[in-house]
This record gives C-alpha cells, sequence and structure tokens, in this order.
C-alpha cells in the first residue's frame, strides 16, 4: 500500500471523527456536556468504547510482536486475568463510592476523606502519569506513520506529532466525553474489526481452516500461556495475575480517564453493567491479539520475513505494520491501518479529554463555579449565560494546553532516541500510581484517622524513588527475584506505610 493511499484513508478517517463530533455537539457543548456527557450515556456504548481505550495503538502492535519471544508467548494473558479480576472489584467497591458521592472528579473523594493538600496530589499524580503514558503511547505510533507514510512526503516529525494532536483536539474540544462516547464505539468497531479481519486474511493466505489455524497456534513455539516453573522470574503465573489486579485498580480505577465514561451512565446499576460487559469483552480482544501475534511469526516463518531491525536492535513491535503493509494485499493493509488508528487515537483522545476535566475541576474547581449563583448573590439568566460562556473559553484553552503540552512531551521522547531510556521514563510513569493506591486504601480501610496533610505529597514521592531503587536492584537486594507488574502493589502498600506514620487519630468515622 502506497504512503499516498494510507494519508487520503488517515484524512477520510478524520473527516468522518470531525463530522460526528459537529452533529453531537450542535444541540450543547457546555461543561456538563464535555465533563459528564449530561449523565446519560447508554451503558452498552460505554462498555463498547472503553475497548478502545484501554487497548492502545501499543497494544496492537507490540502485545502480537513480543508473542515471538520465547519467555513470553501467551503469557500476557496471565496479566489480562489479573485485569479481570481488578475490573470486577472496581464495579463492586469503587464505582458504588464514586455514585454515591456523585463526583465529577474522582479525586474528590481524596478531599472529603484526607482534604485539600492529599486532593490536589491525587489529581497532580494523575495529570503527571497519564500525560506521559498517553504521550509515549502516541510516540510509538506515530513512529510506525512516520516510517510508512510520511518520510515519503518530505514531512518533518514534528509536523507528523502537530498533525495527529490537532486533529484529535478538532473533534473533542467542543463536545468533549459526550462525543468521545460516541467516536469511540466507531473506533472500536474498527479495532475489533481489523483484529478478526487480520486473522481471517493471513489464515486465507496460508490456506488455513479456522481449526487447522487453532491446531497451528496450540502446536507452535508461541503458545504457552501459564508459566509455572521459576518463581524468581517475571511472567511467574501469580506474581502476573497479582499485577494485573493491582494495575487494574491503580490505572483503571483511580484514573480519571476511565472511570469519566462511567460515571456518564444515569445509574450505578448501568454503570455496573457497563463494567460487567467490558470485562468479558476485553479478555476475549486480548485472547485474539495474542493469537494474531502467533500467526504473523508462523506467516514470518513461510514466507521468510525477518524481523524489522532499527540500529542494532531487532524491532518485534514492527512485525505486524510490515506484514501488513510490505507483504499482504491492499485490503488487510487498510484493515491494519484502520485498527492501528482507532486504538491510538482513542487512547489519546479520551485521555485528552480526561486531562481537561481533571484540571478543570480539581484546580480550577468548574464543577463548583458552573452553577446558578455565587455564594449569596443570585445570578440574573443573562448573567449566569455570560459566566457559562467564560467557563467554557477558560475550558477550550485548557484543552488546548495539554494539546501541546503532549507534543512537547513527545517531542523530548524522540530527542531522548534511546529506547531503553525512553521505556524506563515510561515505567516510572507508571510508577506514580502506586501512590494514587496508597491514598485511597488509607482512605478506604483506615478508619478514625487522618493525615498530616503537608507530608502528602513527601510520601507520594519518596514511595516511587524507593520503588525504583528495589526495582533496579531487585536481582541483588531479593535472591535474584525479578520485580514484574506486582510493583505497584508494592509502592501502594510503602505510600500507605508512609501515610500510617504521619497519620493522627480523628474524633470523625468517616462516612465515605
Amino acid at each position: 500500500m502506497t504512503p499516498t493511499v494510507i494519508l487520503t484513508i488517515i484524512i477520510l478517517y478524520f473527516g468522518l471523527l470531525i463530522f460526528i463530533s459537529n452533529v453531537v455537539s450542535k444541540k450543547s457543548s457546555d461543561n456538563d456536556t464535555f465533563f459528564k456527557a449530561n449523565k446519560n450515556s447508554k451503558w452498552y456504548m460505554v462498555a463498547f468504547g472503553m475497548i478502545g481505550t484501554a487497548l492502545s495503538g501499543v497494544t496492537f502492535i507490540s502485545v502480537p510482536g513480543n508473542v515471538g519471544n520465547i519467555e513470553n508467548q501467551f503469557s500476557y494473558f496471565q496479566f489480562v486475568l489479573g485485569n479481570a479480576i481488578g475490573f470486577i472489584l472496581i464495579a463492586t467497591v469503587l464505582l458504588p463510592l464514586y455514585y454515591r458521592m456523585n463526583l465529577t472528579s474522582i479525586y474528590g473523594y481524596i478531599e472529603k476523606r484526607l482534604g485539600t493538600i492529599s486532593y490536589k496530589t491525587s489529581a497532580s499524580i494523575f495529570l503527571i502519569s497519564r500525560t506521559i503514558g498517553s504521550a509515549f503511547r502516541l510516540y510509538l505510533v506515530v513512529l510506525v506513520l512516520q516510517k510508512y507514510v510520511f518520510d515519503a512526503f518530505g514531512i518533518p516529525f514534528a509536523l507528523t506529532v502537530l498533525i495527529s494532536l490537532g486533529l484529535i483536539f478538532a473533534y473533542t474540544y467542543r463536545g468533549g466525553l459526550k462525543t468521545i462516547i460516541i467516536t469511540d464505539t466507531l473506533q472500536t468497531f474498527f479495532l475489533v474489526t481489523s483484529v478478526f479481519l487480520t486473522i481471517y486474511f493471513i489464515c486465507d493466505s496460508m490456506d488455513y481452516s479456522a481449526v487447522q489455524a487453532f491446531e497451528a497456534i496450540k502446536h507452535s513455539n508461541y503458545s504457552k500461556i501459564f508459566f509455572y516453573e521459576d518463581f524468581l522470574k517475571g511472567n511467574y503465573v501469580w506474581k502476573q495475575i497479582v499485577g494485573g489486579i493491582f494495575v487494574t485498580i491503580a490505572m483503571v480505577g483511580l484514573d480519571q480517564d476511565l472511570m469519566q465514561k462511567n460515571l456518564s451512565c444515569a445509574t450505578i446499576s448501568e454503570a455496573q453493567k457497563n463494567m460487567f460487559t467490558f470485562t468479558g469483552i476485553f479478555v476475549i480482544i486480548n485472547l485474539f491479539f495474542l493469537s494474531v501475534g502467533a500467526l504473523l511469526y508462523l506467516y514470518a516463518e513461510k514466507n521468510g520475513i525477518a524481523i524489522p531491525v532499527i540500529g542494532d536492535a531487532k524491532r518485534t513491535d514492527l512485525l505486524f505494520p510490515e506484514i501488513a503493509f510490505n507483504h499482504l494485499n491492499i485490503i488487510p493493509s487498510v484493515v491494519f491501518l484502520l485498527g492501528l488508528t482507532a486504538a491510538t487515537f482513542a487512547t489519546t483522545d479520551s485521555a485528552l479529554t480526561a486531562l481537561t476535566t481533571s484540571f478543570c475541576v480539581d484546580f480550577l474547581n468548574m464543577d463548583k463555579k458552573n452553577s446558578d449563583n455565587d455564594g449569596s448573590i443570585t445570578l440574573s439568566e443573562e448573567a449566569l449565560k455570560q459566566k457559562n460562556k467564560k467557563l467554557v473559553r477558560i475550558r477550550h484553552t485548557v484543552h488546548l494546553g495539554f494539546s501541546f503540552l503532549m507534543f512537547l512531551v513527545i517531542l523530548i521522547f524522540n530527542a531522548l532516541n534511546d529506547k531503553s531510556v525512553v521505556t524506563m521514563i515510561f515505567k516510572v510513569a507508571s510508577y506514580t500510581y502506586g501512590p494514587l493506591l496508597g491514598l485511597y486504601g488509607f482512605g478506604l480501610f483506615i478508619k478514625n484517622r487522618t493525615v498530616r496533610e503537608k507530608w502528602v505529597p513527601v510520601i507520594c514521592i519518596v514511595a516511587p524513588l524507593i520503588c525504583f531503587y528495589i526495582s533496579k536492584n531487585s536481582k541483588l537486594l531479593l535472591g535474584n527475584y525479578v520485580i514484574d507488574n506486582e510493583l505497584i502493589l508494592l509502592n501502594g502498600l510503602i505510600t500507605l506505610f508512609g501515610l500510617l506514620i504521619i497519620s493522627k487519630p480523628t474524633n470523625a468515622v468517616t462516612q465515605f
């Protein structure tokens, strides 16, 4: 598939998203629409659309690529099972709490329970983590688009990033969450369709029926799921499952991005139906992603296709685009492109909306300002209208600001141009969710005590640093034990222990 064809498809794709945005936001583009989708989202649309948000472009290309590693194979599915348990805990423990408190930003719970400084600290953790994480995901996929599309037109990397973020801004800045729920449904449809069609096209090219493909994967060197052999290794089954549970609780249940969609449902029962349905789809889709990976490697072996190399390193995450763009016909290439684009931008648009919401609500107090009165003074209808227009203009500025911030972060990643450094930055970003786990754990389970707030930011900085040191030196400190996804649990426990040290008794028993 030529770069011109790929570019034409991308333009048409974004044209469709911008058209949907204009239709959705035509009736209303106020802050209630942007932050909460007017609290009337259909649970089944939220459930389906969340798949596109939960699965990034990195998942789309890296999960299949990692299957080829003999120590990985289908081991990622162990982590996915942990994710599923985490989603169920979120639906049964955290969602009822958020609905009871009628929250716009989920960090409002910390304000009620532990105070203003703790609240601002929690929101800051989210803003930093989500900005770095989302920028990294977009960066990796923009690299693919740059290599296979924009280099052919002489377009520099910085302009490619700017165009990508500009297009996302164009279809999210007015309707926000209400637009995202509609567009994510469409993007998830493209993502899911691309996975199934990719399997179909590869099987067709290898003359496999569905049964033959299943047997080929089953008897290949890529299909082992459960790893019980060595507790010290990172892929050990219970380490992956436990890590998956707590990564999900911290990075989904305590993350404004995915929770914002759940809170747009009218009732808690609808939000829970959404989460349970989403969990089932999530597990199945990931299993198919792994199957795509096995088939890609079988196809590469049969046709003598080498894993792409950048510098001196083999890049398994480029095997999928390499086969899709250069070894299959036009239709599979289009299918892959739509899936990759959908996975990437469903994650990024949702993140930008959540970042804007968190900053506007947690730091600018827009949910409190956007009311019918200012203190004891009742505003006239015209004055209220002007006030709301001003708040919308401020929200637009914040949304643009986060788009530009993400642009700068991506340029920094590209300037580093060191895979190990960039990967570590992404891992460090995931460390920051550990303090959220500790803060919520303290709030929910430590009754009759609160914290000395001035020390909370210190604890939330020190805990990830301790975890970073332990992770880097785990083999030496822990007798060859390799810490993997369970590090976030350790991070949360260290934070909780630190909060206990700075805690003090309170006469008020928490009602939350």
